[in-house]
């Protein structure tokens, strides 16, 4: 999946130091395990690296950010989390100030109702629809 850029200044603060914060990822991603077996994360120099086996590729999307979401960390590396190929329309989207998911599902889904889509493909991602922000990397399942 490579490598993906985060702002590392805002998001969920889950640990103070590095030398804990891979072991605090892990635990952050398999509380609400998007289907992801054998899970290793390391962070160093800001960049979380994911380990494991996905079920499927929307689990290693949510993992890689559920990684990327979290304070401290600017680039999430997926190269040795295996997943098998999408098998779908999905589009990454950063949240922009004033952004709600009724207003993003407008502009994508064509239809503000359908934030309902966008808030169940991301729900280890968003704990609450009414609660995003700015600088967060969201899933959009296109079809």
């Amino acid at each position: 999946m490579g490598l993906f850029d985060f702002a590392k200044s805002i998001g969920k603060k889950l640990f103070d130091s590095e030398e804990e914060g891979g072991e605090k990822i892990k635990q952050h991603i398999q509380v609400d395990n998007p289907g992801i077996d054998d899970l290793d994360v390391i962070v160093s120099d800001g960049i979380a690296r994911i380990k494991g086996k996905a079920k499927d590729r929307a689990s290693m999307e949510k993992a890689v950010l559920m990684a990327g979401n979290v304070l401290g960390v600017k680039e999430v590396n997926a190269d040795e989390l295996q997943a098998p190929p999408e098998e779908g329309n999905v589009r990454f989207y950063e949240i922009q100030k004033g952004d709600t998911l009724w207003a993003i599902a407008k502009q994508f889904l064509g239809n503000g109702n359908k934030y309902t889509d966008i808030f169940e493909a991301n729900r280890e991602v968003i704990k609450d629809p009414d609660l995003i922000y700015p600088g967060q990397k969201i899933r959009i399942p296109l079809s």
